[in-house]
């Protein structure tokens, strides 16, 4: 008995950093009650060593399992070095959406209990769909995350703005979700199976079926536009610059970073796990979508006078740089590109992450009590103001951009190699030209901090660790940029390991 219950706790011990995530955010909700401090300390503190634990029980995970893909739950939940490497990502990226967003908050009476519990649970959603391995998992992490969202986009009560984008981020989610689950319905119904790993079994003969294959691809188009929307693509965009602008600028930070990683992540187990043996079928969906978002998401950041609106614009024309990488992965049913092409992709959405942590936390920095930094004119003078933040952004503005030696430019690189590989090259030319008409808002920031005489005389000030943050996150985007080569290879370690 003694040794089955031993074999049971290491066949369980992959959900480890979900249990510390679940129990440690449970007990957080509780005790924050009894925290009679507004800056709530103990509640930071607290939430951040949740982090720092769940690290180190993701880093033993890692230790356990090395290359091997574990199946658990009866097939519901899949340990695997993509996983693992993911949730590493998402934790950093909380770690520091709490580090940005904390004076932001206290300073507008937002940093509550309820905060920090819907970020973490929010987090636990993340973990969960980044390693479902059924559509029950996904689709339950994937509420999961999106109910947090919602909430903490209506955060600020107070606010007919944040009401107003809460309330349409829910209506279009709503319909997404329901979009993704008849999609998944339609793909039971033919295979018989909620299981990723046995769909991609049975899918083979059923594909070859001329019949068989117009229902599987009537589900397909279901899930894309699912994917779509959580991504934030053409023609599934219109919640992203509405909710980005009327949320509070610490959520956008949320909602513009650590979603896409299990966006990604969501992407990865459907279409290339599950349904593969469709490529033929997403890969074109995806080129649409891809192409669109680079088009709508440059040209209409351009006449944006709004900062976060014009992040949002710029979100959508990422996540079709990213699409880019996925839908090279397969050359007439020939997967020998694939893991070039979904490291660069995997690769792609970890710098984003990265810049739009330091784009929407340079944001943050400058707001203070009474302001919020949103206009472009907020930006004007800010070389003359504080020479170190102007030179931080612009490095995040040039990293967005593509223009070396940033990571950026190595991202963009890597994704328009794989899609030349794959010999999609009207799309690489395309998406090329897109972003050469992208750089213009991007330069337009530069300009106004190094050129235009400030509107502010107010200096540029804010928490230690927010400066020391900032500053990490701004080199850290150069240092990727010069030597890619190390984030590359743990992404392609991580993509390899995918059965």
């Amino acid at each position: 008995m003694a040794s089955a219950n031993t074999i049971a706790f290491i066949d369980h011990l992959p959900v480890l950093p979900e249990v510390i995530v679940l129990a440690g955010t449970s007990a957080l909700l509780i005790g924050d009650r009894f925290v009679k401090s507004a800056r709530r300390t103990a509640s930071y503190v607290g939430a951040q060593l949740i982090l720092l634990l769940a690290v180190l029980a993701s880093l033993f995970v890692m230790r356990g399992t090395g290359a091997s893909q574990l199946i658990i739950f009866n097939g519901l939940f899949v340990a695997d070095a993509m996983a693992n490497v993911l949730k590493l990502f998402a934790y950093v990226a909380v770690g520091a959406a709490l580090v940005y967003s904390r004076q932001y908050l206290l300073d507008r009476g937002l940093f509550r209990g309820e905060f920090l519990a819907l970020l973490l649970f929010a987090l636990l959603g993340v973990m969960i769909m980044i390693s479902a391995n059924s559509f029950l998992t996904l689709y339950l992490g994937l509420e999961l995350l999106s109910l947090c969202l919602y909430s903490m986009v209506a955060l600020n009560r107070d606010s007919p703005t944040s009401i107003e984008a809460a309330m349409k981020y829910f209506v279009l989610g709503a319909l997404a979700s329901g979009l993704l689950l008849y999609g998944m319905s339609m793909i039971y119904g033919a295979t018989g199976s909620l299981t990723i790993s046995e769909i991609a079994q049975r899918l083979g003969p059923l594909a070859e079926s001329t019949t068989d294959r117009t229902f599987l691809v009537f589900g397909l188009v279901f899930i894309v536009a699912g994917i779509a929307f959580k991504l934030g693509v053409v023609p599934f965009h219109m919640w992203i610059p509405d909710v980005y602008h009327g949320a509070p600028t610490a959520v956008t930070l949320v909602i513009g970073s650590v979603p896409k990683l299990a966006a990604f992540a969501m992407a990865i187990r459907l279409l290339v796990n599950g349904l593969l043996d469709l490529a033929l079928d997403w890969q074109q969906m995806l080129a649409v979508l891809a192409v669109l978002s680079m088009a709508l998401g440059n040209i209409a950041a351009i006449a944006q006078s709004n900062l976060k609106r014009m992040l949002a614009y710029s979100t959508i024309a990422h996540m079709g740089f990213m699409l880019l990488g996925l839908l090279s992965g397969v050359v007439g049913g020939n997967t020998l590109n694939a893991p070039d092409a979904y490291a660069a992709s995997m690769f792609y959405v970890v710098v984003y992450v990265l810049m739009s942590l330091g784009a929407f936390g340079m944001l943050l920095y400058m707001s203070h009590a009474g302001f919020d930094c949103e206009r472009l004119d907020d930006m004007k003078g800010l070389n003359r103001r504080n020479p170190w933040y102007a030179f931080l952004m612009l490095v995040l503005m040039f990293s967005l951009a593509g223009i070396p030696p940033t990571a950026g430019f190595y991202a963009k690189l890597a994704v328009i190699s794989a899609a030349v590989d794959a010999g999609q090259i009207g799309l690489a030319v395309t998406a090329v030209l897109l972003s050469l008409i992208g750089a213009f808002y991007y330069l337009r920031i530069v300009k106004l901090m190094y050129f235009d005489d400030p509107e502010l005389a107010t200096p540029v000030k804010g928490p230690v660790e927010m400066r020391v943050l900032l500053s990490a996150n701004g080199l850290a985007l150069l240092v990727f940029g010069i030597l890619p080569g190390g984030l590359m290879q743990i992404c392609f370690v991580a993509i390899q390991a995918l059965r």
